[in-house]
């Protein structure tokens, strides 16, 4: 019986072939599948800019450089996600200030947005956990505070927000990664920012180039960030698959949500209602889980916790002011969320599979 992954990178002969060409083109940096990349993937999340860069992690950090932000600012983000939401705050110099989620969608919560907010906070970071989009009502309450709005939407490409506006076309700038687990890979590391600012776009290619202008002279502060031509002409036939993907992601987690509503002990992840999810992953709020994930072991099955330890108690923040302090949600979940597979190259008899370990796991 053959294990099933939480995911499987997808490769075929139309993106060798395109690896291939751009190698034999000897046109291996800064070339026009970059430029391709980043101009279809921007329209794609209908924003005015699209840059390429090595990973999602970068593209948080070039997000916070280009908003100008830095030593004495705060920037409010989830406990309840990935380390990098937090640490490219450290690593610009400013301080990341946690925040609890909601207890249905386990996005950032607005209502302990507001109450985190001091005259110091300069930007929120709002991940899209899982694929799920966050609250349509942050944008505006960023606007109303003068507070600039990041989307980190790593786990959410192609998600679609209450308003109609795909994941990337709704913060200032949006953060996308191209990890071989994500919905879109290109076939090794490799991120994304987007912007729907012109004024940002106009900074953007440049900050992944050390900063430079057409004259080869650097204006700001930037760094060696670049994707690799390769990577860009996989993410161009990755990016036209992107939509059959998640279709079929979505059809998985609708089978889920029929199969697994009711048992006992189990919470089915909600949709934010008029939202489409990117199901990155598919999270079970269970109360055993380590029973779950045993039976899913016995049945060759891959899981994950998400997010075991919420970044403010990890040691990398131990001196933190928050290391220390409850997150009412953020603690009551962090350690019971367990993914299954989800993952669009799924047969229909795995998911049978995950549906019959699940369910026996109740019994």
């Amino acid at each position: 019986m053959n294990r099933i992954s939480m995911a499987r990178p997808s490769w075929d002969d139309e993106m060798r072939q395109a690896a291939v060409a751009t190698l034999d083109s000897l046109h291996w940096v800064k070339g026009p599948q970059g430029k391709a990349f980043g101009k279809e993937f921007s329209e794609y999340c209908n924003a005015v800019q699209g840059t390429p860069c090595q990973s999602g992690s970068v593209a948080l950090w070039g997000a916070l450089r280009l908003l100008e932000i830095g030593p004495g600012d705060e920037v409010l983000v989830p406990s309840l996600t990935y380390i990098a939401t937090a640490t490219c705050v450290s690593l610009v110099g400013a301080t990341p200030v946690f925040v609890d989620v909601e207890p249905d969608h386990w996005c950032l919560d607005l209502d302990a947005l507001e109450a985190a907010r001091t005259p110091q906070t300069k930007a929120v970071i709002a991940v899209h956990l899982f694929g799920q989009m966050c609250d349509d009502a942050l944008p505006t309450w960023c606007q109303q505070h003068g507070i600039a709005y990041i989307e980190d939407a790593a786990q959410a490409h192609g998600a679609v927000a209450g308003s109609g506006i795909k994941a990337g076309g709704i913060g200032d700038v949006a953060c996308f990664s191209f990890f071989p687990s994500k919905n879109l890979a290109v076939g090794g590391e490799g991120g994304m920012m987007v912007t729907r600012r012109e004024d940002l776009a106009a900074r953007m290619d440049a900050l992944v180039n050390h900063g430079r202008d057409q004259r080869l002279e650097s204006h700001e502060l930037g760094s060696n960030l670049r994707m690799s031509e390769v990577s860009a002409a996989i993410g161009r036939i990755q990016l036209k698959r992107l939509e059959g993907w998640l279709a079929r992601r979505r059809t998985i987690a609708d089978r889920y949500a029929e199969a697994f509503q009711g048992l006992p002990g189990v919470v089915v992840p909600e949709v934010r209602p008029a939202t489409e999810h990117a199901w990155h992953q598919y999270c079970l709020l269970v109360d055993e889980p380590e029973h779950l994930r045993n039976i899913l072991e016995e049945a060759n099955i891959d899981s994950r916790v998400y997010y075991a330890t919420p970044i403010h108690r990890q040691q990398v923040y131990a001196g933190h002011e928050q290391f220390n302090t409850t997150l009412p949600v953020t603690d009551a979940i962090a350690h019971r969320l367990v993914a299954v597979p989800v993952h669009h190259q799924m047969t229909d008899d795995e998911v049978q599979r995950v549906i019959d370990a699940v369910v026996a796991s109740t019994r």
